[in-house]
């Protein structure tokens, strides 16, 4: 009979964080998000309704940076001084949706390309001319914008636009006119009749310069508008262009609170996957009189 064997262990000691490896990792892990947004896309959050009837506030999009190449706003976090060129650089189309820093500013403003280097642009009678020649649009009807928290309706905004739905709910009827531009591309616009901005004197867009409009015709501060309105100043340097809004990757209506329980009913359903291109295919459109 012999005894049993007795097995020694030696207890090891605690293992230590390697606090300084976290933390590298963490570094690395910032650079590759910030390197991705600055370069790939990052996403965007649509504050205003200078965009309606296509962008409603509270809608997420992706925007994409390479498309027109690099500059000075290309960062994620605009603290460059302005520089002249951009790295692998392309001339927007027109009709892209787009994100712009206003000349002086570091807020990004999302628009729509309307006028490229040498057009002739005006605006008469809420109109868009180039070169001399009306942008052709036709009047589609009125649109019926679901009212909720992000989207008001204010009355001083909208007066009169205030409607109550078939099934009971309140919604804002805006006037919908479809736009198509020289290249064939068309969009929906809204135009709320006689306004200050509806007259625009010609002038020619320079060298190197995009004069951009939002969508919401009259209530958008755009390149009509001087920077002392918040405005774009006129036709925008492209280096101010920091990419091109691709589609909405999630919308909400802003009933959401700290609550996650109200995370999910606050989704706007529909609207995941819109894409925010222009039409592609020309649509007859004689000029609205």
């Amino acid at each position: 009979m012999t005894a049993p064997d007795i097995v020694l262990t030696r207890k090891r000691p605690p293992r230590r964080t390697d606090w300084w490896a976290e933390v590298r990792g963490v570094f690395w892990l910032v650079i590759a998000v910030l390197g991705f947004h600055s370069l790939i896309a990052k996403p965007f959050y649509i504050p205003s309704e200078s965009m309606l009837p296509g962008m409603l506030v509270g809608d997420r999009l992706v925007v994409t940076k390479y498309p027109y190449g690099y500059s000075f706003v290309t960062p994620t976090f605009h603290l460059l001084p302005f520089m002249k060129g951009r790295l692998f650089g392309h001339m927007p189309e027109r009709g892209d949706v787009v994100i712009v820093t206003p000349p002086g500013s570091d807020t990004d403003y999302i628009k729509r390309v309307v006028g490229l280097p040498g057009d002739r642009l005006a605006v008469q009678g809420g109109i868009l001319f180039l070169n001399g020649k009306p942008v052709p649009r036709r009047y589609t009807g009125d649109r019926l914008i679901p009212i909720d928290g992000n989207t008001r309706c204010d009355p001083i905004e909208y007066p009169g636009r205030r409607v109550e739905g078939a099934d009971g709910k309140p919604y804002c009827s805006l006037p919908i006119y479809r736009e198509t531009l020289p290249n064939g591309v068309s969009y929906d616009t809204v135009d709320l009749g006689v306004m200050p901005n509806d007259t625009y004197a010609e002038r020619t867009i320079p060298k190197d310069h995009v004069f951009l409009m939002g969508d919401n015709r009259d209530r958008s501060a755009d390149s009509r508008y001087p920077l002392e309105l918040k405005g774009l100043g006129g036709p925008v340097p492209w280096e101010n262009i920091g990419g091109r809004a691709e589609f909405i990757t999630f919308s909400l209506d802003g009933s959401a609170s700290w609550n996650p329980l109200t995370w999910f009913g606050s989704l706007r359903p529909g609207r995941t996957g819109q894409s925010l291109h222009p039409s592609a295919t020309p649509t007859p459109a004689p000029a609205a009189p």
